[in-house]
């Protein structure tokens, strides 16, 4: 077992060696130009009022169409969208969220395949955090994540990873795991949306689909914040009347198209990450 392991270390920087620390890869591609931090040409932007006035009225006439063709409020008249929310993978089920947690993470999750996904989600985002390069939070972390024995069998093996001096050095932090002076370490996760790839009474086969943020926010950081995309697939079991993590597997993508944006500048970056919490996610 290694770090490279883990979900969310793939977020990593490039090791000395050339290689990645997850199984995910994420590459950090330099400007070609001041002032574009992703490189290549930007596209100009129009200003033009006729444009404006023509996609305004193209807006409202679409709008007036679908109220046209607006069921009533009647429930039995709305069948249809009814049955498409049952079959979306990220409907609500009805169900109350949970309202426990254990060492911070949600727990008490529902015996269904809507409570497999809703732990392999907020487990993702404890395993991806910051949390995870402290000590004792990342042993509450992974007790509190996968199965007793998995959690036991796991924990030397990422002690020793988080507190590599090398790993440490090629990401940007300090030896002891804190960022250095006037940086932010920012390292969260996404979900985008889950599935239920197979699942009997107590098992589930769980894949969730998210974005991630990793990297040093703040003035001479040598690992900017970046953004990469993964597929965790996790196998869960339900024990002691909650879902337990007992294996998983990380894959790169999907990733979408990026849009033509400026990257913000390392202050705004962090004030949005000291500003705006995590999700917890339920359904």
């Amino acid at each position: 077992m290694s770090l490279g392991d883990e979900p969310g270390y793939g977020d990593a920087s490039r090791g000395e060696d050339g290689g990645y620390g997850g199984s995910g890869q994420t590459r950090t591609r330099l400007p070609d130009r001041p002032g574009d931090v992703y490189g290549g040409a930007r596209r100009g932007r129009s200003s033009s009022r006729s444009l404006v006035t023509v996609v305004g009225v193209v807006v409202l006439l679409i709008a007036a169409i679908a109220f046209a063709n607006r069921g009533g409020d009647d429930p039995s008249s709305g069948n249809g969208d009814s049955d498409k929310a049952k079959t979306s993978p990220t409907a609500a089920s009805g169900s109350r969220p949970v309202e426990s947690k254990t060492a911070g993470i949600p727990s008490g999750f529902g015996h269904s395949e809507q409570g497999a996904q809703s732990a392999a989600t907020n487990y993702g985002v404890a395993l991806g955090s910051t949390g995870m390069f402290s000590t004792e939070q990342r042993h509450a972390i992974v007790n509190a994540v996968y199965a007793p024995d998995v959690a036991a069998a796991r924990q030397p093996d990422l002690d020793k990873a988080y507190s590599s001096e090398k790993f440490l050095t090629n990401i940007g932090l300090n030896k002891d795991g804190s960022a250095p002076a006037g940086q932010t370490f920012i390292s969260r996760i996404i979900p985008v949306g889950t599935k239920v790839a197979a699942s009997t009474a107590d098992s589930a086969t769980v894949e969730l689909w998210y974005t991630s943020l990793f990297g040093l926010s703040g003035d001479g950081s040598t690992n900017p914040v970046s953004e990469s995309w993964y597929t965790t697939t996790y196998q869960m079991k339900w024990i002691n009347g909650d879902w337990k993590v007992t294996d998983f597997t990380q894959k790169d993508g999907p990733v979408p198209v990026g849009r033509d944006q400026t990257a913000s500048t390392a202050d705004d970056m962090t004030k949005a990450v000291e500003e705006y919490g995590g999700f917890t996610y339920a359904r």
